[in-house]
Parts: C-alpha cells; sequence; structure tokens
C-alpha cells in the first residue's frame, strides 16, 4: 500500500500496487480450502452422520473457510514486500504446507468418521495426529518469521503500517492460543484414556453449541479466543479501511494523527477482547452466558475503546485546523 510522500499520507486513497505479486503456494492452498469447504457444505445437507453431537462435515467446513481466508490474507500480504522476498517466500511456503496438511488430515478423518484432534485411540489416529500437532508447531513459527519480516519492509503510511503489523502480532497470539487445547484435562491425566487435549473446559468436547461455529453453549471453549486472535490479520486492517472509506465524508479522519489514533484503538480493543474471551474460557463460562464479570470487563473495553476513538478524532480535528494535513481527498 505505498504512498509516494508522507504528506500525502494524510490523505487516504485506497490505492493498490500495480502488480500484485499473490505467493502462489498459497493461492494454491486457498484453492484447495475452497475445494474442501465445497464438499463439506455437500457433505452437511447429504450426509447425516454426527461426531460429538455435531454434523460431521461442520468442522471439514469451518477449518476450510478459515484456512481460504488466512491463505488468501497472507498470500497477498507476502505480495507486498520489497525485501526479504526469498525468505517470506519460504515462510508462506511452509505456512501452505503446513496447513495443506491439517486441512487434508481433518477431511481425512471425517470420511473415516473419527476425530482428528487430540485422538489417540489408535495408531493410525495417534500417527495422524502426531503429524496435526507438527504442523502446527511449524505453522507458527512460519507465521512469525513472515510477521518479523512484515515489520522490517514498512509501508510509507503510518496508519496502514500500524494495521498491519498490529494484526500479524495478534494473530499469531490466537495461533498461540490454541496450544493451550493440547494440553491434557485432569480427569485425562486421571483416566489415561484415548482423548488427550480438549477445546471444553468445565465438561468434555460435545454437547450443545452455536450453530456453524460449534462454540460450547454450556461451557467455555477455548476455541474462541483461538479463532478471533488468529482472524485479527484480516480484521483489523479491515477496520483501517472502513476508516479509509468514511475519510471520504468525515474531515476529521483525513488526518494522518486520526487515523493512526483509531487504529491504535481498534487494535486495543481487539487484544482486550481476545484476552477476555480467553479469561472467559479459562473459568468455564460459556460466550452466550457471561456473567457480571465478563459483562462489567466488556463495559470497560467498550467504553475505552469510545474514549480512545474521541481522542484520535479530537487530534485529527486539530491537525486539520492547524494546517498539517491534507485537507481534501484527490
Amino acid at each position: 500500500m505505498p504512498v509516494t510522500a508522507e504528506r500525502r499520507s494524510s490523505s487516504p486513497r485506497l490505492q493498490l500496487p500495480q502488480r500484485i505479486r499473490w505467493h502462489r503456494p498459497l493461492i494454491g492452498l486457498a484453492i484447495a480450502s475452497a475445494v474442501v469447504a465445497v464438499i463439506a457444505a455437500i457433505g452437511l445437507v447429504f450426509d447425516d452422520r454426527e461426531l460429538l453431537g455435531a454434523p460431521i462435515w461442520a468442522k471439514a467446513f469451518k477449518f476450510a473457510v478459515s484456512i481460504l481466508v488466512y491463505a488468501v490474507t497472507w498470500a497477498w500480504l507476502i505480495g507486498q514486500l520489497r525485501r526479504f522476498r526469498r525468505a517470506a517466500w519460504w515462510a508462506g511456503t511452509v505456512i501452505s504446507a503446513t496447513l495443506l496438511v491439517e486441512l487434508g488430515i481433518i477431511a481425512l478423518q471425517v470420511v473415516r468418521g473419527h476425530r482428528s484432534h487430540f485422538n489417540n485411540s489408535n495408531p493410525l489416529d495417534e500417527a495422524l495426529w502426531s503429524v496435526m500437532g507438527t504442523a502446527i508447531m511449524l505453522l507458527w513459527l512460519a507465521t512469525l518469521v513472515a510477521a518479523v519480516l512484515l515489520w522490517f519492509t514498512p509501508s510509507p503510511d503510518r496508519a496502514r503500517n500500524l494495521a498491519v503489523r498490529a494484526g500479524s502480532v495478534l494473530s499469531l497470539i490466537g495461533l498461540g492460543l490454541g496450544f493451550l487445547m493440547t494440553m491434557p484435562t485432569p480427569t485425562q491425566l486421571e483416566s489415561d484414556g484415548d482423548i488427550i487435549g480438549a477445546h471444553t473446559v468445565g465438561a468434555g468436547d460435545g454437547g450443545p453449541g452455536i450453530a456453524i461455529l460449534g462454540w460450547s453453549t454450556e461451557h467455555g471453549d477455548l476455541r474462541i479466543p483461538h479463532f478471533v486472535g488468529m482472524h485479527a490479520l484480516q480484521l483489523i486492517p479491515l477496520a483501517l479501511v472502513l476508516i479509509e472509506l468514511a475519510a471520504r465524508r468525515v474531515l476529521m479522519l483525513r488526518s494522518i494523527r486520526a487515523r493512526v489514533g483509531l487504529v491504535w484503538t481498534a487494535t486495543g480493543m481487539y487484544a482486550a477482547i481476545v484476552a477476555l474471551v480467553a479469561w472467559q474460557a479459562l473459568r468455564g463460562q460459556s460466550i452466550v452466558s457471561p456473567d457480571v464479570l465478563t459483562l462489567g470487563a466488556a463495559a470497560a473495553i467498550a467504553s475505552a475503546g469510545l474514549v480512545g476513538a474521541i481522542l484520535s478524532v479530537a487530534a485529527g480535528r486539530r491537525e486539520i485546523a492547524g494546517g498539517s494535513a491534507q485537507p481534501s481527498l484527490p
């Protein structure tokens, strides 16, 4: 998202480079994910099998859509880099390979009618879960490398630069929260069973859940902070896109100070939300049944976000009034 001069960064053009160097292995992963998503959607309609109380194809569908969005985002971001291209290409290739392995095993286990995650019930299931665990670790490391490379190749536009950096860091945190699910629960330690790890806190996996997403409506669910954090990579930059679109009508948002302040505010709120849903899940509390503590924390986050937004817009107003920002869109 380059801008030719620092002064012009105050004027939020929605510019794309003339030529986008899409990362081909990640685009290949996106295509494979789209195919799996279509197959899984068909399976949801015609295959009435269930696993842990949910349609057996639901997990494959969710993962395919999530991986599709994740792959396209990284394929585009890596294509923006003008330095460290070889290292970034390899990082993106590892990301695509590890996610392809994970998606393939999930689809295979659906066909077999077996759990994919945490399953040690027989040698094959144990081997598949071991491969998935290794792939997840490599995915996190490759994403870390890609995020670091983004940090060292900044965009001239401060707000866009911040949005990409913040999104990549929060995405790494979200991926890392997934490791909480791989640890055995106290019940599993006592029983020495075939399932090691769980996403539900306060009960065994399964039971009533939110439609499509499957998140527990009765207990804590560690998939929520994992999902929310991981997709900061898309949502933080998307917030800036919406700010830039609004700047076409709202004069104060044409100030770089306002846009940077609003991105910082969005980042702070997003990080707080990830922390809140992780805390809620670890307490065994369902996302649909928040207690007073959770509601109070959510209200505090919303209030802080409102204050941050007001201060950011006020800073933009002062910059516009002082004549140091671009007064109109080109």
